[in-house]
C-alpha cells in the first residue's frame, strides 16, 4: 500500500493544464451532499476531465443507483488545518509516537498539505445511494478514521459486512472503468490528475496541480 507520505508520490513532476473548475450542483445527474458544504460552495466543484470521469462512472452503475458526491475541491489552507488537527488528535492518543510516524500515520486519513490531492480539484469524495437520496451501506461512514474504524475505512478491509463489501465493488468497478484511482486507506476517496493518480497510472506527471478557487 503506498500512502501520501510516501516520497515517491511528492516526486512526481507537478504540472496543470489550466482545466476550470465545474460547479457540480449544476449538474444534473449527480446528487450533492450538503454535510461539507462551504459559503463559497469549494465542496462541489471539480475539474473537467474529473466530472466526465465521474458521469461516465455513474451511467455505468446499476440501474436505481447514483453517485452521492460529498467533497470535491478543498482550499490549501483547510487541507493543512485538516492534517495538522489530525495529527495533534494523534499525538495525544499516541504521545510515544515519533513525528515521523505522526506523519505517516496521518496520512492514511488526511493527505500531507504538500501533495493535497483535494486541492488539485482532480480528487472527491463520494458514495453510493438510491435514486431518492438513501445512502447505501458501506461498512462505514464516509471520512471515517483508521483508528476510529479500526481500520475497516480502508478500501479492502474484510471486516465490514457481506452487503457493504458488494456495495464498495460496485462503486470501485464503475470508478475503475472511468479511469479513477482510489486510495487505498479511504474507500470514498477517488482521483484523476493528481499525483497519486499520476504514481498509479505511470503518468509523467500531473494534469493538475493546486488550484485557488479565486
Amino acid at each position: 500500500m503506498i500512502l501520501l507520505s510516501d516520497p515517491r508520490i511528492a516526486a512526481i513532476p507537478l504540472r496543470d493544464n489550466g482545466e476550470a473548475l465545474v460547479d457540480l450542483r449544476e449538474v444534473g445527474e449527480f446528487r450533492i451532499d450538503g454535510r461539507l458544504a462551504d459559503p463559497a460552495g469549494a465542496y462541489a466543484r471539480l475539474r473537467e476531465a474529473t466530472v466526465e470521469r465521474l458521469l461516465t462512472a455513474q451511467r455505468g452503475l446499476p440501474d436505481g443507483l447514483r453517485l452521492l458526491i460529498v467533497e470535491g475541491y478543498r482550499p490549501l489552507t483547510l487541507q493543512t488545518t485538516y492534517f495538522e488537527g489530525y495529527k495533534d488528535e494523534l499525538r495525544v492518543k499516541y504521545p510515544d509516537w515519533a513525528p515521523e510516524r505522526l506523519h505517516v500515520e496521518a496520512s492514511k486519513y488526511v493527505s500531507p498539505p504538500e501533495v493535497a490531492p483535494h486541492s488539485t480539484g482532480g480528487t472527491v469524495d463520494l458514495t453510493l445511494c438510491t435514486a431518492d437520496g438513501v445512502e447505501l451501506d458501506m461498512g462505514t461512514a464516509v471520512n471515517d478514521s483508521p483508528v476510529a474504524s479500526a481500520n475497516a475505512c480502508f478500501t479492502a478491509s474484510p471486516d465490514i459486512p457481506a452487503q457493504a463489501r458488494a456495495n464498495r465493488d460496485i462503486l470501485a468497478e464503475a470508478l475503475t472503468a472511468a479511469g479513477m484511482v482510489n486510495y487505498p486507506t479511504e474507500w470514498w476517496h477517488w482521483s484523476f490528475g493528481d499525483r497519486y493518480w499520476a504514481l498509479s497510472t505511470g503518468a509523467d506527471s500531473t494534469r493538475y496541480g493546486p488550484v485557488d478557487l479565486t
